[in-house]
């Protein structure tokens, strides 16, 4: 997508007076923020009437929104969080903006910039993080900066956090287990494509595949992560998701792979085949593609294609004819250096 329609409406047009229907179209286009050229999706209007070379006007209201996707497509080049994805932190204990700022010792009006316009530092972005994976953390917060809420609202969200807590502290502490077996790969090396483990940009991968590709059990899903991280070091000289793989009879596996299949954006139902229980992955949600930076999704969507209809057995056999399969042995780390070598997807 260009440049494509979005919907014909009718306005008071400013560029040529008349009130008519104009096309609201969208477009993919760049614009230079914080001395950086970030690419986003521009949304703009056009009036069929004016001149050729004066056609195009973007309402104010759009315009700030368009500005936005600016700062965000930033924020997401920096790692920092999007201001879509904080909504979506505070929305997941049901705080409004100025609540979500109390509970964190925040000025009332700090979150709402941030969702806004503002650009937040990493030490904030790191906090925003952290409760949202750890609800014993804002659970700790909420009640640090009680004075800052009634009593009948400090109740109704202290309740809220304890639910959520029912349901993201074995997510968290599975988390915490991943990192725990990455501490040794923390160094960029060979070993991890150059690239610490990135839990986040994991989980929603995974969550990716289990919507787009077919067939999905435990083995392929481990292959499609190996030959996503492979092709991205093949053409970017680092790994997309900091993965450690091994050398293991059915191909690459990742180490904790078992721990892995926990994210949250799958899940793992059992199911008969023939007289084995075999272990189907499927996504718990839609994944929001536009987190990805176009260079990840263009390998996303080559490993998707390549293998989307493939069965275990035949990407496992695929996988045998790697380069790096063939030249490392049973139970040793496969460099990504060997990647290179990695067979054409196309």
């Amino acid at each position: 997508m260009k440049d494509r329609l979005i919907e014909s409406i009718e306005l008071n047009c400013p560029l040529c007076g008349d009130t008519h229907r104009v096309e609201k179209r969208l477009r993919e286009t760049q614009a230079l923020f914080k001395g950086e050229i970030v690419d986003y999706e521009e949304v703009y209007f056009l009036c069929d009437r004016a001149d050729d070379e004066e056609n195009e006007f973007v309402p104010a209201k759009v315009m700030d929104s368009n500005l936005l996707k600016v700062r965000d497509s930033y924020r997401i080049a920096k790692g920092l969080l999007a201001s879509y994805e904080i909504a979506e932190i505070r929305s997941y204990y049901r705080l409004t903006q100025s609540e979500f700022a109390a509970m964190l010792g925040w000025g009332e009006v700090t979150v709402t910039r941030y969702e806004s316009k503002t650009i937040q530092d990493e030490t904030y972005d790191s906090l925003m993080r952290m409760v949202r994976e750890n609800s014993m953390l804002a659970l700790e917060y909420l009640d640090k900066h009680r004075e800052r809420f009634t009593d009948k609202r400090y109740s109704e969200i202290r309740q809220t956090v304890k639910n959520r807590l029912d349901v993201s502290s074995p997510m968290y502490l599975k988390m915490q287990e991943i990192k725990s077996m990455y501490t040794k790969f923390e160094e960029a090396s060979d070993y991890n494509g150059f690239k610490s483990l990135d839990i986040e940009k994991l989980t929603t991968i995974m969550g990716y595949y289990a919507s787009e590709v077919n067939h999905l059990y435990k083995v392929k899903m481990m292959k499609l992560l190996w030959y996503t991280d492979a092709l991205y070091y093949k053409r970017y000289g680092k790994s997309m998701t900091g993965l450690v793989y091994v050398h293991m009879t059915y191909g690459a596996l990742p180490i904790g792979f078992n721990e892995i299949l926990s994210v949250p954006t799958i899940q793992v139902v059992e199911e008969m085949m023939y007289e084995d229980i075999g272990y189907k992955i499927v996504p718990t949600s839609k994944v929001d593609e536009s987190i990805f930076s176009k260079e990840e999704l263009s390998v996303l969507e080559l490993v998707a294609g390549k293998f989307k209809n493939y069965r275990s057995k035949q990407i496992v056999d695929y996988m045998h004819e790697e380069k790096a399969y063939i030249e490392t042995s049973d139970h040793e780390l496969i460099p990504f250096s060997l990647a290179r070598e990695l067979k054409e997807l196309s």
